[in-house]
């Protein structure tokens, strides 16, 4: 059954992260299909799982909507685990975003060129 997109959606405010999360519910449902983990358009237990967290995750930003890409971000607000799941995902599915969703990729890629937000009171990171 497919994520609702959530409660924010209504809110200009949170434009870019909800963008942000049908680009990796993108993803991950192009990796869970393309690696038969599941039947039809339903994801395997596995998938959903890593895409509720990563709702989560994004509900719960620091940065709210001047969130940056999570390679850019500074605080590395998932597990080490789902780091590296999403990391695999992202690794299989970026390369195939470009054809299957051209404009969530594009958006993608633009912001992963903004510079990432500084929270009050950390310390600047050297460039």
């Amino acid at each position: 059954m497919p994520h609702p997109v959530v409660e924010f959606t209504t809110d200009k405010r949170f434009v870019r992260r909800v963008r942000e999360l049908k680009t990796i519910e993108a993803m991950v449902r192009m990796y869970c299909r393309g690696h038969a983990h599941a039947d039809g358009k339903a994801l395997c237990a596995e998938c959903d799982a890593l895409l509720e967290y990563a709702t989560r995750r994004l509900e719960r930003c620091v940065f709210g909507d001047a969130k940056p890409t999570c390679a850019n971000c500074l605080v590395h607000c998932y597990s080490a685990e789902m780091r590296e799941q999403v990391r695999v995902v992202m690794k299989w599915a970026g390369p195939r975003m470009t054809l299957r969703h051209p404009i969530l990729s594009l958006y993608h890629v633009l912001a992963g060129r903004r510079p990432a937000p500084v929270l009050p009171g950390a310390p600047r990171r050297a460039e």
